[in-house]
């Protein structure tokens, strides 16, 4: 990434303009949501990587998925906390474009990754007797790499002109992290280029990937529809519906940070919208994905049980 040549060295993170007592509940708050979504998300990794009942394509995305996660709120909510805790609420220019950077990548790394779930889901319910020759192995771990490269490269063009900006002052963003249109408003170079790029890989990745999601279980939910078996109807539309749940809550949101005709605009409704997608969202996808999984469940009573076991063992007197 190129050097950023602006006046300005550093930015000041505004934050949330509160009282110190609601400042301090915030931070309690947000550290104990921060706090059970890595735990929540390392959690469905460790399942995923150690029982062999889950070694299945469905639970390596997901798996991929809990690891992103755990990145992608890292990326914003411990610099949140430290501004929250304390009164030193400067970032420098390196670290804010930095930080805009690895949130927009693994943001539209999320995007992709959710397609690939929703196409995995396509083919075990349309294609049941073909699934597991088109879901190898292989196949899945090019997916996945594939996802994680696509989302790398779909943002580096504009975050590296992001950094080519200048920015004379002020140097007040008005903010918790360095979004896209807070960092615009501070330039005082032209910046439409900027704004037609950014909204250029913005719809294509949003609106691309919620499309490819959204006809994959259409047409799941038209072969559930089909099925005769009431029964396995519920069975099939219970594995779907936390995952139709997680990218109707993700798209949502975001959709309505980055979809809307004028990217340079904001509001004091979007911090509120940021902090949902940034930090509630991690939390409640690992919740509503693999926690409330049948599977999940009871892969995670054995390995509590089995736990259990091998302490139990491990202090019997010989």
């Amino acid at each position: 990434m190129s050097t950023n040549h602006s006046c300005v060295t550093n930015f000041i993170l505004l934050g949330f303009s509160l009282g110190r007592h609601i400042q301090l509940f915030l931070f309690i708050l947000i550290l104990i949501i921060y706090s059970m979504t890595l735990l929540s998300n390392l959690l469905i990794i460790i399942l995923v990587t150690s029982q062999r009942s889950l070694h299945k394509p469905m639970y390596f995305f997901i798996g991929n998925f809990s690891f992103l996660e755990m990145w992608y709120t890292t990326v914003t909510v411990p610099r949140m906390l430290k501004d929250l805790g304390g009164r030193n609420k400067t970032i420098s220019s390196t670290d804010c474009i930095s930080q805009f950077y690895f949130l927009f990548f693994l943001g539209a790394t999320q995007h992709f990754l959710l397609a690939i779930m929703a196409y995995d889901r396509f083919l075990a319910i349309c294609y049941p007797l073909r699934y597991t020759n088109l879901m190898c192995k292989s196949t899945c771990g090019k997916l996945a790499a594939a996802s994680w490269i696509a989302g790398c490269l779909s943002i580096s063009l504009p975050a590296v002109m992001m950094s080519r900006l200048v920015f004379c002052g002020p140097n007040t963003i008005d903010h918790f992290f360095c979004d896209f249109s807070p960092l615009l408003q501070l330039s005082c170079t032209d910046t439409w280029l900027n704004e037609i790029l950014f909204s250029a890989v913005a719809w294509t990745v949003i609106l691309g990937c919620f499309f490819f999601t959204f006809m994959s279980y259409a047409s799941v939910i038209t072969t559930i529809l089909r099925i005769p078996s009431s029964l396995c109807r519920q069975k099939a539309f219970s594995t779907c519906a936390s995952h139709i749940a997680v990218v109707g809550i993700f798209f949502g949101t975001v959709m309505f940070m980055y979809i809307r005709p004028k990217a340079k605009s904001s509001s004091p409704v979007d911090k509120v919208v940021s902090i949902f997608y940034s930090v509630v969202v991690p939390l409640l996808n690992p919740m509503i994905y693999s926690l409330r999984n049948k599977e999940m469940k009871t892969a995670l009573w054995k390995a509590v049980v089995s736990s259990h076991c091998f302490c139990f063992n491990l202090h019997k007197p010989i």
